[in-house]
């Protein structure tokens, strides 16, 4: 989330693992998904219908274009056509679901509490809640993004002494609850969930245009934290370990390749065989060497 270097205020609600990442390549660093993001609590969502439009006319509408393409189909026989009105017929009801899914006032007080959430107001808290909520009615992968960590020190907006420790709060409870609320709702086991950003911190102070007003960090990518929880993964122990400064990885370093090779175990594919063909190469999430390993270490 970010460049999140606040690991160490976190207070785990249940035995987590936590792994030390090693510096990669520039063409190491593969996506492992893309998902919209989603604006929580805003006053409208764009799920809505448009004002005035009742939800049969709205079907009209869908169903219009359905029947012309499904004859169209009946006379050629295209499959790729198919696949179209499957898509629409996919978006409708997603549209549909989404404004019940997104409603936080269905919420419990405690539960609300819990999270530090406050309906009608964005923030990580209700992104959190939101998370769970979709989790809860079979959405298969969400992201959720905080920003607000890249700590260099120029005011106190991105300083240590003040921003961190306020990202931290913030940061903390909402997590935490999700966590918990994922484990009491049974989800968690099957639930694997990934805390982590794109690089580490320094582990001395940024001193940016001799500025020594205020302590920051810089960018560190030589090693960071993540950590995961649920889905399988072995709670309640450390992976990995940096040298006595924080600077260097000192024992049991994983790779990007690494580390998604895992990620990809644990939901139950084979990364040397899901790839896909791009200008005649077999390509593969991580990478096209096929030296990228699942680690044995963070299995339960």
């Amino acid at each position: 989330m970010g460049n999140a270097f606040g690991i160490e205020t976190f207070i785990p609600p249940t035995p987590l693992l936590r792994i030390v990442c090693e510096r990669f390549r520039r063409d190491s660093w593969k996506t492992l998904l893309l998902v919209p993001r989603v604006e929580v609590g805003s006053s409208r969502s764009n799920s809505e219908s448009c004002s005035g439009v009742a939800n049969r006319t709205a079907r009209g509408r869908r169903r219009a274009p359905g029947r012309s393409v499904s004859a169209g189909f009946a006379r050629h026989g295209d499959r790729e056509t198919e696949a179209r009105i499957a898509q629409y017929e996919l978006a409708y009801r997603m549209q549909t679901a989404v404004p019940e899914a997104m409603d936080l006032t269905r919420e419990s007080a405690a539960t609300l509490e819990e999270y530090g959430a406050a309906p009608g107001t964005p923030s990580l808290a209700n992104s959190c809640l939101l998370a769970r909520r979709l989790v809860e009615r079979g959405v298969r992968f969400v992201q959720l993004y905080d920003w607000g960590w890249d700590g260099h020190g120029t005011n106190p907006s991105d300083d240590l002494l003040n921003q961190l420790p306020r990202k931290c709060r913030e940061m903390d409870q909402p997590v935490a609850a999700l966590v918990r609320d994922l484990r009491r709702r049974g989800l968690l086991d099957d639930t694997l969930v990934i805390w982590g950003g794109e690089f580490g911190r320094t582990p001395v102070a940024e001193f940016r245009d001799g500025n020594k007003n205020f302590l920051g960090r810089d960018h560190h990518p030589h090693a960071f934290t993540m950590w995961m929880a649920g889905g399988g993964v072995k709670g309640g122990t450390a992976y990995g370990a940096t040298d006595e400064l924080g600077y260097r990885i000192a024992r049991d370093p994983v790779r990007v390749k690494d580390f998604q090779a895992t990620v990809l175990h644990l939901l139950g594919l084979d990364h040397l065989r899901l790839g896909y063909m791009h200008a005649g190469l077999n390509h593969r999430l991580t990478g096209v060497q096929g030296d990228a390993k699942v680690i044995p270490g963070l299995l339960a």
